[in-house]
């Protein structure tokens, strides 16, 4: 099951279709989503999440929380859709197509990929471009 949970002035188009589209995500990856929450904030809302749960204090897009258990896949993903915003202007990309990306991003985190490094920021990027172009 997965859930949308919006507290933000942004708005999230078309959930039905994304949730098709992320299901299909992971049963590409040979796993299958019990329970993903995601949260749409704002940047301040995110702030205070990343403070508390990681110490950091700065804006960034997407945290993920993993409580998956084997193919099982369950978390949190929390979003900030005013990064999403951002990032779409910068990247000259539409501001759905972003928000794709990073919602696919923190599946993907959940699904067992990390961009610790520059050789896994490199794998995660193609699986998003892939899962963006092709699914």
């Amino acid at each position: 099951m997965i859930t949308f949970q919006n507290t933000s002035k942004f708005k999230v188009k078309d959930l039905r279709k994304k949730k098709l589209w992320l299901n299909s995500i992971s049963k590409n990856e040979g796993k299958e989503i019990e329970s993903l929450s995601f949260l749409f904030v704002d940047d301040e809302e995110m702030l205070k999440y990343n403070k508390k749960y990681l110490q950091h204090e700065s804006y960034t897009d997407v945290i993920t929380f993993d409580s998956s258990v084997d193919k099982r896949i369950a978390g949190d993903i929390i979003i900030s859709l005013e990064r999403v915003k951002d990032n779409a202007k910068f990247y000259q990309v539409s501001y759905n197509y972003e928000l794709q990306r990073v919602m696919a991003h923190g599946l993907l985190h959940l699904l067992g990929y990390n961009d610790k490094n520059k050789e896994e920021k490199k794998i995660i990027r193609k699986k998003e471009n892939y899962y963006l172009d092709n699914i």
